[in-house]
């Protein structure tokens, strides 16, 4: 891969940049100031905990993981060592135990993702039952530092850049895909951009 977003530095090289293509963009930042790393490790235990908090609270997500945690549930061996039965006994719902059971059985090569394209990425990811393409791209964005991948299905998303660009309503994927390919090579950057303009403009608004 040709960059990574490693550091603080990479993040505000890419908003720096970001704000000099779009006046509506700077003016976000502004408003943001300085934007988050928001790295994550990769790796199973990030795909699961994504599954983990599909569809559900924030609170709840994180008291099921502690529990898979305490259980040790944290590697594709331990998962595919118990049963379903097992699973939903943690807190998953009958789908998510087929899903982890699913993603602890892919054999997906981590270490091989981190040099992979970021349609590699996406296209291996989404071959996993309860992986789409949101997930794979918030993977791709947090957990391997692509600069250059945009999550457009996120409705935070789509709403930020409804507020931002003072849009009728809010885009479609595809409509919010096309607007961010004038962002590449840091749509990444953008979507932490406008991940932060979305919690300025809920503050501003006065949503909690």
């Amino acid at each position: 891969m040709s960059r990574i977003i490693e550091t603080d530095a990479d993040v505000s090289a890419g908003a720096a940049w970001l704000a000099g293509q779009d006046p509506h963009l700077a003016r976000a930042l502004v408003a943001t100031g300085p934007l988050p790393l928001r790295r994550r490790p990769d790796g199973f235990s990030e795909l699961l905990s994504a599954i983990v908090s599909q569809q559900v609270s924030v609170a709840s997500a994180r008291a099921i993981q502690t529990r898979l945690l305490e259980a040790g549930m944290t590697s594709e061996a331990a998962v595919r060592a118990v049963s379903e039965v097992d699973l939903r006994a943690l807190g998953l719902s009958r789908q998510k135990a087929r899903y982890a059971h699913a993603l602890a059985s892919a054999a997906i090569d981590y270490p091989a993702l981190r040099t992979a394209s970021d349609a590699e990425v996406v296209r291996t990811l989404t071959a996993v039952p309860g992986i789409g393409v949101w997930t794979a791209e918030i993977y791709a964005m947090f957990s391997l530092g692509r600069p250059d991948v945009f999550a457009a299905g996120d409705l935070a998303l789509q709403e930020a850049a409804r507020v931002l660009y003072d849009l009728p309503e809010r885009p479609r994927e595809r409509a919010l895909r096309e607007r961010a390919a004038a962002w590449s090579p840091w749509r990444s950057v953008a979507a932490r951009l406008l991940f932060a303009y979305y919690r300025v403009a809920r503050q501003r608004d006065g949503i909690t």
